[in-house]
């Protein structure tokens, strides 16, 4: 097997993907699927709630078995690829991220939101205390400007973090976009660039495509597009296209096919496409994850799910406030029955 890479693609199905099966994971679904992955020589395998350590709860939906419990069987079964966990401040603790490392995990992704970077010193240096590569995750990248992104990128840079990625968590960016953005962390980071894309406008494979050509090095991908949303970029197609450019990722390109047909697919609750509630998140910029919520709300309150989306956009509600979503569908109850009383 050819273990040049060019760059470096950490599968997020089993982290992302939990938001696509209301964090349903089995222990032997994730046994199964980090297995595969890992004979096909993937580097990298992010592992832990949809919300990243700790998220299992009311507010952001119960995982069925424990994060620990998968991250664990995760880790038995890898011979070669690293085992990564997601964090959020607030969400996750030091605790949690303390137990995945000692569980195996070697790779801790330090969540923020794009203009929130100053939340996460303390975890990305216990994360480099614990020997793990440390990754900082800017999300919804595309709420800020270009001059504000790499002002916070470099705050994450000053804190120790290897990595710094650009985050598409709407699937809202265009590759003109994406292309600025990481183009101007290359310019001023002399750490690793990442790019995360979703794919809610159906740009996910374009920016990805467009990252790369601007210098990102880390790039994320979901097998089968199982991600929040619409899904991540598909990474069975980005190695197959990337092998394609003489790219080198290492990835056994048909052993990734076969993973994804006979195994991921099989998890799936309904094919991951982008919908109308998916598309409309891309078009108002609103976190991915937020689909679920608001699909709940609107089946409880007899709304629109995109009228609740396009409001949260409008808002600007980031992730970590999906505790609004029932809030902005009753206010949205109330202005319904007014103009019908109107």
């Amino acid at each position: 097997m050819n273990t040049k890479r060019d760059l470096y693609i950490t599968e997020v199905a089993l982290r992302d993907g939990s938001h696509a099966v209301a964090h349903q994971f089995t222990v032997e679904q994730v046994r199964n699927v980090a297995r595969a992955l890992d004979e096909a020589n993937v580097p990298f395998i992010e592992v832990s709630h949809g919300d990243g350590l700790g998220g299992s709860s009311m507010q952001f939906g119960r995982s069925l078995f424990d994060e620990f419990e998968l991250i664990e069987a995760a880790v038995d079964v890898c011979q070669q690829a690293k085992i990564a966990v997601l964090l959020l401040p607030g969400i996750g603790t030091q605790r949690e991220l303390k137990k995945a490392s000692e569980l195996g995990a070697k790779m801790a992704r330090i969540a923020t939101h794009v203009t929130e970077a100053d939340v996460s010193p303390q975890h990305i240096h216990l994360a480099k205390e614990l020997g793990m590569e440390t990754v900082g995750f800017l999300m919804m990248s595309h709420m800020a400007t270009v001059e504000k992104l790499v002002a916070q990128a470099k705050l994450m840079e000053s804190y120790g973090a290897d990595t710094v990625y650009m985050v598409d968590s709407a699937g809202a960016l265009l590759p003109h976009e994406v292309k600025e953005r990481i183009h101007a962390l290359r310019e001023s980071l002399d750490v690793h660039v990442g790019f995360h894309g979703h794919n809610n406008l159906s740009l996910a494979m374009a920016n990805t495509l467009a990252a790369i050509e601007e210098g990102a090095t880390r790039i994320d991908g979901s097998i089968r597009c199982l991600g929040a949303g619409a899904g991540n970029t598909q990474t069975e197609v980005l190695v197959s296209v990337l092998d394609r450019m003489n790219i080198e990722t290492g990835i056994d390109v048909f052993k990734m096919m076969d993973v994804a047909e006979d195994i991921v697919a099989p998890i799936l609750q309904q094919a991951q496409e982008i919908t109308r509630d998916s598309l409309v998140m891309g078009y108002a910029g609103v976190y991915s994850s937020f689909l679920l919520h608001a699909k709940r709300a609107s089946d409880k309150f007899g709304v629109d799910a995109r009228d609740i989306l396009i409001e949260l956009g409008r808002l600007k509600v980031v992730g970590g406030q999906e505790d609004m979503i029932v809030d902005v569908a009753t206010d949205l109850v109330k202005k319904q029955k007014q103009a019908v009383i109107r």
